[in-house]
């Protein structure tokens, strides 16, 4: 095959994969299923079909391409305010979890499966011990399950990749040189890893910060945005610190200086794109897990019989599920005990409903193929590594059983434990902020009109009197001209305010196709008659 027909070829392959995302991100929204879990089958089923190109997953391209870009989104829309509230608790699953759930794994091969002795064990727990909190935290917003337990679930998937991936260095070491590394050095190398990253991390988004105040492009910034991810994860890399905390803690400082360097123009355009470079990146890795199965029976083919192979994918899947609900139990305890140590006085813990969610989220993706696959055939001295295929197997296993069976069941569970909030109610919180910012809105209009010329008081009045009944709708105080009738006055300012902007599009396109204007004209006025249009759309759950 020459070039011209191998760059066709990928071609094919890239279109196949973004048609299968979008056909079946649609089928998801419509079933009402986390499109994780409807991509991950549809890419099993798929790969059963005859004449369908083989797209083996190269574990370099997850590393590399996949994750600096996904760790970053989910950085940019972490809290730091809440990380910081449930950092024990954090801490627990993310580096005690895994510490657990490899120990654990290790000890049950050494006894119970004849195919693994202690060695392969820990390294199997090393590779099958990272989450991905992509569908869980998905089903659970969309739930409204309690945020803090959405919190606890975000924050244990983006520090768990870099612990994960450091057990499975250590692991690949033992199978090498056949002997533990001493606990001082995996202690050390953890701190290295841990303050190396998070340096990094932090000196990259300060440097990047300082250079966007001199930028106000669009399209400028968004390139900015999508270089910082990438040259996070490889300064991390490069310094043998970890790459994935350099990532996270780019993500969470520019996140949190993205409100005063960029211009609401620019934010708008970063985050749309970004919203849609994340959700192909995702789609596209979900599809390609299911796609694996083929790869994955033809290592494992003629080894081990059919009825051997599923009960090791179900053991080991039943396993590690109740490793971590084991683990969170007391997690809880130990971390409620110790924030309120710290802060001096009782503070608010997870009931054993929120708990046992937490436990029962504990879904695997991408990471852990990646990681399965990065396992080498071979060892020193050109031995072969006989077990090696059996993990990819039982990762594979585990990754379609917690996915599937828990992501399925997850909506089931949290209604049947009274969890399920009501979704379009707003925050307590957001309702005081919109409160207080719009007091803050009326009084500086309150302070300009003194300083205005008459002439436009009535504009003054228009403004104050639309902030009035905003106020009135989210709680404030009501507004005497109303009568006590606020709420269903902004109600339907906001119902004619939108009826009108529909208004303008249908009479802009109608002159757009009549060639009376031409498309920059209809582009120009479209986006402001969008930006207006979304803001009443944002506000409906007031």
């Amino acid at each position: 095959m020459g070039p011209r027909e191998s760059l066709h070829a990928v071609e094919t392959v890239i279109l196949i994969l973004l048609v299968l995302v979008a056909g079946f991100a649609v089928m998801a929204r419509r079933l009402k299923v986390p499109y994780p879990i409807v991509l991950v089958l549809a890419g099993l089923a798929i790969s059963f079909l005859p004449r369908i190109p083989r797209i083996p997953l190269d574990p370099n391209i997850v590393f590399i391409i996949f994750l600096p870009p996904l760790l970053y989104a989910s950085a940019w829309t972490m809290s730091w305010r809440e990380f910081r509230r449930n950092a024990v608790m954090i801490t627990l699953l993310a580096f005690g979890l895994v510490g657990f759930t490899v120990w654990g794994i290790a000890e049950f091969s050494e006894r119970f499966i004849t195919a693994l002795d202690w060695k392969a064990g820990f390294l199997l727990g090393a590779v099958i011990s990272t989450t991905d909190a992509i569908a869980a935290t998905s089903i659970a917003k969309s739930l409204g399950l309690p945020r803090r337990v959405v919190d606890i679930l975000e924050g244990e998937s983006l520090l768990n990749d870099a612990t994960g991936l450091l057990a499975l260095e250590i692991g690949i070491g033992i199978i090498e040189r056949g002997a533990m590394p001493s606990i001082g050095g995996g202690l050390l190398r953890l701190v290295y890893l841990v303050v190396g990253g998070l340096g990094i991390g932090l000196l990259i988004g300060a440097v990047v910060g300082w250079l966007e105040r001199f930028v106000d492009d669009g399209p400028i910034e968004l390139v900015i945005s999508l270089v910082v991810p990438y040259a996070a994860y490889l300064a991390g890399e490069r310094a043998h610190a970890s790459g994935v905390l350099a990532v996270v803690a780019c993500g969470i400082y520019l996140s949190r200086k993205s409100a005063s360097i960029f211009s609401p123009g620019v934010r708008l355009q970063v985050v749309g794109a970004w919203n849609a470079l994340t959700f192909i990146l995702n789609g596209l890795v979900f599809v390609l897990i299911g796609l694996q199965l083929p790869y994955v029976l033809a290592g494992i083919n003629g080894q081990y019989g059919k009825a051997t192979l599923i009960f090791y994918g179900a053991v080991f899947s039943v396993v590690l599920i109740l490793l971590r609900m084991v683990w969170v139990f007391p997690a809880v305890k130990i971390a409620h005990a110790a924030k309120s140590w710290w802060v001096g006085y009782e503070t608010k813990r997870l009931n054993h409903r929120e708990v046992f969610v937490v436990g029962w989220t504990g879904m695997r993706g991408v990471i852990a193929l990646a990681a399965a696959i990065s396992v080498p055939n071979y060892l020193s001295g050109g031995r072969t590594f006989g077990a090696r295929n059996l993990i990819v197997f039982l990762a594979f296993c585990v990754i379609l059983v917690t996915l599937v069976l828990q992501g399925l069941t997850l909506p089931a569970v949290i209604r049947k434990l009274g969890l399920a909030g009501a979704t379009g109610e707003m925050d307590p919180e957001e309702r005081e902020a919109r409160r207080l910012a719009l007091e803050a809105a009326i009084a500086h209009l309150g302070e300009e009109r003194k300083q205005c010329e008459p002439a436009f008081d009535h504009v003054y009045d228009d403004m104050v009197h639309r902030y009035q009944h905003r106020l009135a709708a989210v709680g404030g105080e009501e507004d005497n001209d109303d009568d006590g009738r606020g709420f269903e006055t902004y109600a339907r300012l906001r119902s004619i305010a939108t009826g009108a902007l529909q208004a303008e599009r249908r009479r802009l396109i109608a002159l757009r196709d009549s060639g009376e204007i031409g498309d920059d004209t209809l582009r120009t006025i479209e986006r402001e008659l969008d930006l207006a249009e979304t803001r009443y759309q944002a506000m409906q759950g007031e």
